[in-house]
């Protein structure tokens, strides 16, 4: 199954069609790796990172041959294209280490070492809460000095381990906000990995307790949501898995969901309408709004 291609491909110009190739390329070669079952994390991350660096390097070169014709082109390709292969860059760079460094041995010592990452992340989003509410709102006000080479001297750049930075190829937020959708998906990683160490621990969350929910529909129906969802990039900013976002509302809903992309593609080959249970839920809420009106 492959990703859904983020919006940029079908509303801006022909001019970043440039990139379309190197991309489609990048997010085939991505998904295999990442849903694959016969890798561990430590591999994922060993094999995905040179695909980062090449996807990223391509566009580089595509940059300093082409450049933009426009400052609107410019945003787009640092704030929408760019930022893909940069932000799994990071993230798998962060999962390397974090396996690397993990006790191998007394779950006590395993939890502290998880916890000491989730303090990590927990201080890069309040380091940075200001630019953090910006991308969260969808504001794009800014977007011209965060967002072009043009600005990059106007603002410090924000530390970062040597991941990839070349000032040509660099604006000052772009390299932020790639590591801010990277430690999205590195919030999943973490909270995957105290699962394993001590099942059923809700350390990483600090929730308040919810009455039992069971998702009472079908569950091809839920599957149908969830990839409604997915594809629409309407959690975390498109910054997390398929699998994350299944096991999220298993958890949450009580359910277990088996061969989900198996049930896809039964979605997929419906003859008439494709999304049942989506068609359903617009009515039902027409209806209900409806009603409210004829009060």
């Amino acid at each position: 199954m492959k990703n859904k291609l983020p919006w940029f491909y079908l509303l801006i110009q022909d001019e970043i069609v440039m990139f379309n190739d190197v991309m489609q390329n990048f997010n085939d070669a991505i998904n295999s790796i990442i849903q694959s079952d016969n890798f561990n994390q430590l591999k994922k991350a060993d094999m995905s990172i040179p695909i980062c660096n090449k996807a990223l390097s391509l566009l580089q070169d595509i940059v300093e041959k082409e450049d933009f014709e426009t400052t609107q082109l410019e945003i787009i390709f640092f704030k929408n294209v760019k930022v893909i292969p940069m932000s799994y860059l990071i993230y798998f760079s962060e999962v390397r280490v974090c396996e690397l460094q993990m006790p191998k041995a007394g779950k006590a010592y395993q939890m502290r070492f998880l916890e000491k990452e989730i303090r990590k992340i927990n201080k890069f989003f309040s380091k940075n809460s200001d630019f953090v509410h910006y991308m969260e709102q969808g504001h794009s006000y800014l977007d011209h000095q965060f967002f072009t080479r043009n600005h990059r001297n106007n603002f410090p750049f924000t530390p970062m381990i040597n991941y990839y930075q070349y000032p040509e190829f660099t604006t000052s937020h772009d390299m932020l906000w790639a590591k801010m959708q990277a430690m999205y998906r590195y919030i999943h990683y973490i909270r995957e990995a105290i699962q394993e160490v001590k099942p059923g621990s809700n350390q990483l969350y600090n929730e308040k307790k919810h009455k039992l929910l069971l998702w009472t529909a079908s569950k091809t129906a839920l599957i149908e949501l969830i990839y409604a969802l997915y594809s629409d990039s309407a959690l975390n900013h498109g910054a997390v898995e398929l699998s994350s976002i299944t096991s999220s509302f298993e958890d949450f809903f009580n359910v277990k969901l088996d061969n989900v992309y198996k049930t896809y593609s039964e979605i997929k080959a419906r003859k008439g309408s494709k999304t049942k249970f989506l068609d359903e839920l617009m009515i039902k809420l027409q209806q209900k709004m409806n009603q409210d009106d004829a009060v």
